[in-house]
């Protein structure tokens, strides 16, 4: 009898409330409201808005007539979020541990890999939204022009892929230093410095023939100018190798293994 009765008591429908975890999906959600929970969050995605906005005016009430055509108006609009952006990515990562979150984080979400993965697609998402905002106000910008040049002055749906890429590396970068440092302002002065310093080592060498396979500014930046070449590609690829790949791998053994205090 107290073997039924205890059967009765916890019926098999309890087994299963493992399968009642969040999805991924709405973890990503979530994570994306954090972005904007912080005043430094907040403000950084107002600022990225406000000046997407104010470069599309001043490229299109200032220059020449072809300077006003929709690719140079877009190649401008990206800038901001492009510098902008990637701080937004660092602070998703390291406020957890800055705001001292990951007690009840990792407690609502025991496996650590989903918020990894959480994280990393929210910061993707706000890159397609800024990514939008960005098209949106230059053909807004192109439109109210009256001298803007036909066929948008080369701007090929492969130059649109590949300013999203730009866009997304960008935001990677910021997001694999802030894991593998899990400290804001560190990331952010690795992430600003150490280009520089490769732009000093290739200034002693007197030669691209190895900072163009490193530095993000000689290998990235052609995907906002022209289609790349497979060469280009294969610089572009060591490039994310070396700034994504080898920061994220050790941001993640680095989050999966760190003590919560």
């Amino acid at each position: 009898m107290s073997s039924a009765a205890t059967t009765a008591q916890y019926p098999p429908a309890l087994h299963g409330a493992d399968d009642a975890r969040p999805s991924l999906t709405r973890l990503a959600a979530v994570e994306l409201r954090k972005m904007a929970d912080t005043r430094a969050g907040l403000w950084l995605q107002i600022s990225v808005a406000l000046l997407t906005v104010l470069v599309v005016v001043i490229t299109c009430v200032t220059g020449h007539a072809q300077d006003h055509s929709l690719r140079h108006i877009f190649d401008n609009a990206i800038q901001p979020a492009a510098v902008l952006l990637p701080i937004v990515g660092t602070l998703l990562v390291t406020s957890e541990w800055s705001q001292r979150t990951t007690l009840s984080t990792f407690a609502l979400v025991p496996r650590r890999s989903r918020v990894i993965a959480a994280k990393l697609l929210a910061s993707l998402a706000m890159t397609a939204v800024a990514f939008a905002v960005c098209l949106v106000v230059s053909l807004l910008g192109s439109a109210l022009l009256v001298d803007a040049p036909a066929q948008g002055g080369g701007l090929t749906a492969a130059i649109v892929l590949q300013d999203f890429v730009y866009l997304a590396v960008a935001m990677l970068i910021g997001f694999a230093l802030g894991a593998a440092l899990l400290s804001s302002a560190l990331a952010i002065v690795v992430y600003f410095a150490l280009p520089t310093a490769l732009g000093a080592l290739e200034s002693v060498l007197s030669s691209h023939a190895v900072t163009r396979w490193l530095d993000t500014g000689l290998s990235l930046d052609p995907l906002a100018m022209h289609a790349l070449s497979a060469a280009e590609w294969a610089r572009v690829g060591t490039t994310l190798a070396l700034w994504i790949g080898l920061p994220l791998a050790v941001g993640v053994w680095r989050v999966l293994r760190s003590e919560i205090k």
